[in-house]
C-alpha cells in the first residue's frame, strides 16, 4: 500500500514539474514552428520586449482576437490583428506554424478560421519570430534575410503604421500597404475609412471613407506631400517616398530607438500620430492629418480654392465665377466655379500662376520627371485639353512637370509654403481685369448720356423706384427683424441710409475704426452730438440675412454693462448696417497684441477686463431670460469703453437656447481657430462649455500679452496654450506673465488666473467648470482643483492650422479635427 502511494506521489511530483516547466517555457517563447505552437495564455515576445503577440479581447468585447501590442511602455495598444474578420468565440485559440511556412489559427474544433496563405513553400523547417520592430515574421529556417521572409504581417497593416511599415504599392506583384480602420474599439473587423497611396494618374496620398475621399494630401514635389505643409523636418522621426519601376510606397523610420511613435486611422476616419511621453506614462497626439476645414477633400469645389485666412475661406480662382452665386450666399460652395470666359485654343490662350498653393487632384493628370518648367508650359500649350501645369520636384529650384487635364479640384492657398501652379485662361482674361471693367463702364455711360430724353426717364423711373423701395425695405425689414415668437416684434430704432451717410461722412477713410470678417466698421456722429459705431456689412461678407436677424434680435434683447449696446440698425437696398453705442479705444486686441498698447494696460486695468468679460459670460449662460451661447468670443470681440471696461460684441454667430436645452450640434462649424473648443471643431458640438475654453484661452493671452496663434518660443515649438501647460507642469508657471507688467502685478492674482484659465481649456467639456463657478473662484480664496491637459495642444511646426472654421456635411460628425499635445 505504502509503494502503491509512493509511486502515486512520484508521479505527481513529475506531472507538477512537467506542467511547471511547461508554464515557463511558454511565457519565455519567442518562435512558433511546427511542433511548437502557443495557444491562447501564451504569448511571443519580442528580443527587446517591445511588443508581444498572443490572444486578447478588444475593449467590452469577449470575441478573441490573435493580434501584436506594445508590452515594455503601454499594456494593451494594439497595433496588429491577424483574425480581424474571423474572432473566436472561447479561449481555446491555437497559432501553429505548418511545415509548408504557412501561419494558421485554429479554433476549438481544429478549424482553420485565419491563414497567413504564404504563397511560397518552406524549404527547411519553418518558424515564426516577433522582431523588436514589431513584425511577425516567417522564415524558413536559418535563412533569415528580410527579402527571404516566407511570409510578414508588416506586408498586412490593419489600423496602425509602425516605422517601417510601408503605405503604397508592390508593382511586381500588384500587392498593397494601406491603412484600414476599425468598425469600433470593440471590434477590429475593417471599417469604413482607408488610408493609402492612390496610384491613378500621378500618386497622391488620399484618406477614404468606402470609395468617397475625404482627404488629399496631394503628390509627393521631392520634400513633402504638396498639401502636407506640416511635414517638416523633426527630432522625433525621418521619412521617405520611393517610386520606381518596382514599387511605389511611403514610409517613416524613428531616429531614436529610445522613442515610440506610430501613425493610427481610428474608427472615425481619424488619421493622428501618437507619441509615447514617459513621464506621464501615456500616448499624446503629436499630430493629426485633418485639421481645418480646407483640408476636407473638394471643399470649395472646381476651379475654387480654399484660404482659412480669409472670409468666406472660398474664391473662384482669376477667370473663374460661382457656378450658383446664390449658393455661394449662402456659403454653400459645393458646385464651384465655371470658366468666365470659355477657352479658344485657336486664339492664344494664357496661363495665370497661383503661388503658394497645394497643386489639385491629380487623379488625372501626367508626370514627366525629365522635363524643365519651360518645356511643360509648351506641352500645356500645345495641347487643348490641358488646364494647368507645374513642376513635380520643387527641390533644387524645381524641375519636372506635372500636367492636369480635368477640372482643377481641390486647391488650397497657403500663407507660407506651397507651390506654383500655371492656370490655362481665356486670353482676354489675361490683361487687367479691373480696368477692363472700368472701360467698359465708361463705354456704357457715354451711351446713357447720349441720350438727354433717356436720361430724364431714367431719373423719374429711378425716383419712383427708390421711393417704393424704401417703403419696402421698412416693412420687410420689421418683418424680418420678428423674433421666433409672431407676437413678439423687435422694438428698435431703424436708420435711413441718409443719416447714416452723413454720420460716417459718408464713409470716409478717416471714420474708418477696423474690419472684419463681415465687414467694415465706421465712426459716426448724429445731429444731437451721440458718437456712434456703424458696423457695415460686405455684400460678400457671408454674412446673410438670417445672421444679421440674428445678431440684432440676440442683442436687442440683452442689457449688461459688460455687452455692447446695439442703438438700432439700418437696412436699404443691398446694405445691412448695425448701429452701436461708440467705443473710444476699439477692441482689446489693440492692446494686449500691440507693443506700446500692452504697455497701457497695467494689471489693475487687465484683471478688471478679465473679470468684466467673465461677468458678460455669466449673463450670457445665466442670468439673462435667454440661455447664449456667443460662440466666437475672442480679443477683437471684446471692445473696450473710455475707462477701459470691457463690451463684448459681435453676436452674429451666436445661439439661443430655451428651456432645459443644453448643448446643441451643428453641421456648420463656424468660428475662430485658436478660440474654438475641441468638441466643437471635431463634432460640432456647443454648450456653454465651448464659450468657457474660449475665454480660458482669453485669459492666457490677457496675462502673456501674446496670441494663442502664431506664438513662437525658441524652446519649443508650442502654441500658447501648450507653453502655459509645459510651464505649469514645471512649476514655473510665473514665467508666463508679460514682462510689461514688471512688478506691478499681483503674483497670487497672477497665478489664480493661469490656474483658472488652464482648468477652463481642458480637453473634456464636463471638466471645464462653468462660468458662474469661474466668477467664485475669481472672487475667493477657495484652493482650486487641478487642471488637466488642455485641448488644441498644437505643435506649430507639426500641425499648421488656421482662422475660422466654416463647414457644411451631410453628417453630424464634422470633419474638423484638433490636435491635442503634451509636452515632452
Amino acid at each position: 500500500m505504502k509503494g502503491t502511494t509512493k509511486k502515486s506521489l512520484e508521479r505527481l511530483l513529475f506531472l507538477c514539474s512537467f506542467v511547471l516547466s511547461s508554464i515557463r517555457t511558454s511565457t519565455t517563447l519567442d518562435t512558433v514552428t511546427p511542433s511548437q505552437p502557443i495557444s491562447d495564455g501564451q504569448t511571443i515576445v519580442s528580443p527587446g520586449e517591445s511588443f508581444e503577440l498572443g490572444f486578447f479581447s478588444p475593449g467590452s468585447s469577449r470575441n478573441r482576437y490573435l493580434g501584436i501590442w506594445y508590452k515594455k511602455i503601454s499594456t494593451g495598444t494594439v497595433v496588429w490583428v491577424a483574425n480581424r474578420e474571423a474572432p473566436l468565440f472561447d479561449h481555446l485559440g491555437v497559432l501553429k506554424v505548418t511545415a509548408q511556412g504557412n501561419l494558421v489559427l485554429l479554433n476549438s474544433t481544429k478549424g482553420i478560421v485565419w491563414s497567413s496563405n504564404t504563397s511560397r513553400a518552406a524549404e527547411n523547417i519553418p518558424d515564426a519570430r516577433l522582431l523588436e520592430s514589431g513584425n511577425l515574421v516567417v522564415e524558413d529556417g536559418n535563412d533569415d534575410g528580410p527579402d527571404k521572409y516566407l511570409w510578414q504581417s508588416f506586408d498586412y497593416p490593419c489600423d496602425t503604421l509602425l516605422p517601417g511599415m510601408k503605405l503604397g504599392r508592390n508593382l511586381a506583384s500588384g500587392f498593397d500597404w494601406f491603412l484600414s480602420s476599425w468598425k469600433s474599439t470593440d471590434d477590429p473587423a475593417r471599417g469604413d475609412y482607408t488610408f493609402r497611396i492612390d496610384l491613378h494618374g500621378v500618386p497622391q496620398l488620399v484618406l477614404k471613407k468606402g470609395s468617397a475621399t475625404q482627404f488629399r494630401a496631394g503628390s509627393w514635389n521631392g520634400i513633402r506631400w504638396t498639401g502636407a505643409q506640416a511635414m517638416v523636418r523633426n527630432p522625433v522621426y525621418t521619412y521617405e517616398f520611393v517610386s520606381n519601376e518596382t514599387c511605389v510606397y511611403y514610409k517613416y523610420e524613428l531616429l531614436n530607438s529610445s522613442v515610440f511613435s506610430r501613425m493610427v486611422l481610428n474608427a472615425s476616419g481619424v488619421s493622428q500620430r501618437f507619441t509615447w511621453i514617459d513621464r506621464s506614462h501615456s500616448w499624446v497626439l503629436y499630430y493629426v492629418v485633418i485639421v481645418d476645414q480646407c483640408d476636407n477633400y473638394a471643399f470649395c469645389g472646381e476651379y475654387a480654392s480654399c484660404n482659412i485666412n480669409k472670409s468666406p475661406v472660398c474664391s473662384c480662382l482669376q477667370g473663374f465665377e460661382p457656378k450658383s452665386p446664390r449658393d455661394w450666399s449662402f456659403l454653400d460652395w459645393t458646385d464651384g466655379c465655371a470658366r468666365r470666359t470659355l477657352l479658344d485654343c485657336d486664339k492664344g490662350d494664357g496661363f495665370l500662376k497661383h503661388a503658394g498653393v497645394k497643386l489639385p487632384d491629380t487623379t488625372y493628370a501626367s508626370v514627366n520627371k525629365s522635363i524643365g518648367l519651360e518645356k511643360c508650359r509648351e506641352l500645356c500649350s500645345n495641347n487643348c485639353s490641358c488646364t494647368a501645369y507645374a513642376n513635380s520636384d520643387v527641390r533644387g529650384g524645381g524641375s519636372g512637370c506635372i500636367l492636369w487635364f480635368s477640372a482643377l479640384i481641390d486647391i488650397r492657398e497657403f500663407s507660407d509654403g506651397g507651390q506654383d501652379l500655371y492656370i490655362r485662361v481665356a486670353a482676354s482674361e489675361l490683361g487687367n481685369i479691373g480696368a477692363e471693367r472700368s472701360s467698359n463702364d465708361k463705354k456704357l455711360l457715354g451711351i446713357i448720356f447720349g441720350s438727354v430724353i433717356f436720361i430724364a426717364m431714367l431719373a423719374i423711373g429711378l425716383i419712383f423706384y427708390i421711393r417704393k423701395k424704401k417703403a419696402k425695405t421698412k416693412n420687410s425689414l420689421e418683418k424680418d427683424c420678428n423674433d421666433e415668437d409672431e407676437n413678439e416684434v423687435m422694438e428698435l430704432p431703424i436708420f435711413d441710409m441718409k443719416t447714416i451717410i452723413k454720420a460716417t461722412e459718408n464713409f470716409s477713410i478717416d471714420k474708418k475704426l477696423g474690419e472684419g470678417g463681415f465687414g467694415t466698421v465706421y465712426k459716426g456722429n448724429l445731429n444731437e452730438g451721440q458718437e456712434i459705431a456703424v458696423k457695415r456689412l460686405s455684400q460678400d461678407s457671408g454674412q446673410g440675412l438670417k445672421e444679421f436677424k440674428n445678431e440684432v434680435i440676440l442683442i436687442a434683447k440683452l442689457q449688461h454693462r459688460n455687452l455692447v449696446k446695439l442703438l438700432g440698425c439700418c437696412v436699404e437696398r443691398d446694405e445691412r448696417m448695425l448701429i452701436y453705442e461708440y467705443m473710444p479705444n476699439k477692441s482689446l486686441d489693440y492692446f494686449i497684441f500691440d507693443e506700446s498698447g500692452r504697455k497701457e494696460l497695467d494689471w489693475h486695468n487687465r484683471i478688471n477686463i478679465i473679470n468684466g468679460i467673465a461677468r458678460g459670460l455669466l449673463y450670457l449662460h445665466q442670468d439673462s431670460r435667454l440661455r447664449i451661447i456667443h460662440r466666437d468670443l475672442k480679443a477683437s470681440n471684446v471692445l473696450l469703453d473710455s475707462k477701459m471696461n470691457p463690451k463684448i460684441s459681435d453676436f452674429g454667430l451666436a445661439r439661443m437656447f430655451g428651456g432645459d436645452e443644453t448643448e446643441a450640434n451643428t453641421k456648420k462649424v463656424v468660428g475662430t481657430y485658436g478660440y474654438m473648443s475641441p468638441e466643437y471643431a471635431i463634432d460640432g458640438l456647443f454648450s456653454v462649455k465651448s464659450d468657457v475654453f474660449s475665454f480660458g484661452v482669453l485669459v492666457l493671452e490677457i496675462v502673456s500679452g501674446r496670441k494663442n496663434r502664431g506664438f513662437n518660443h525658441p524652446d519649443h515649438q508650442h502654441n500658447l496654450l501648450g507653453h502655459a501647460w509645459r510651464l505649469w507642469m514645471e512649476e514655473r508657471p510665473l514665467e508666463l506673465i508679460d514682462d510689461i507688467l514688471g512688478e506691478s502685478c499681483a503674483l497670487s492674482e497672477v497665478l489664480r488666473c493661469i490656474h483658472v484659465a488652464l482648468l477652463c481649456v481642458q480637453q473634456r467639456p464636463d471638466d471645464r467648470p462653468s462660468m458662474s463657478t469661474v466668477v467664485l473662484m475669481f472672487g475667493s480664496d477657495t484652493m482650486l482643483p487641478q487642471p488637466k491637459q488642455p485641448g488644441f495642444f498644437t505643435e506649430r511646426n507639426v500641425v499648421e492650422a488656421e482662422s475660422s472654421a466654416s463647414k457644411n456635411d451631410s453628417s453630424t460628425k464634422n470633419e474638423i479635427t484638433i490636435s491635442l499635445l503634451e509636452p515632452r
